[in-house]
């Protein structure tokens, strides 16, 4: 199950990362600036864009909490001193050498 929401949630991310690309620059935050046209022009595409990146943005926070709660409920809580080997010594406690 983890999988296919992993799968789902990347491909999400994906579409997200594309969807905002494509959006015209308005402010120029890299200094790039927003001039000429754009893949997509006009108040239509605008907010055809918009409503798709609001739509991504819902789905990927929804696909995280869906992710981080199957993370948590899959195993039963532990301690990490539970999980480690204890420590053996092969060795006996040798007596003392004799002078």
């Amino acid at each position: 199950m983890i999988q296919i929401v992993l799968t789902i949630h990347i491909l999400i991310a994906a579409a997200l990362v594309v969807v905002v690309l494509m959006q015209r620059s308005e402010g120029g935050g890299l200094g790039i600036g927003g001039g000429g046209g754009g893949l997509m022009t006009g108040r239509s595409a605008a907010n055809f864009l918009t409503r798709t990146t609001a739509t991504l943005a819902t789905l990927f926070f929804v696909t995280s909490l869906v992710l981080a709660i199957l993370a948590s409920g899959s195993s039963e809580p532990r301690s990490i001193i539970d999980t480690t080997a204890p420590a053996t010594n092969s060795q006996e406690p040798s007596a003392p050498l004799a002078r």
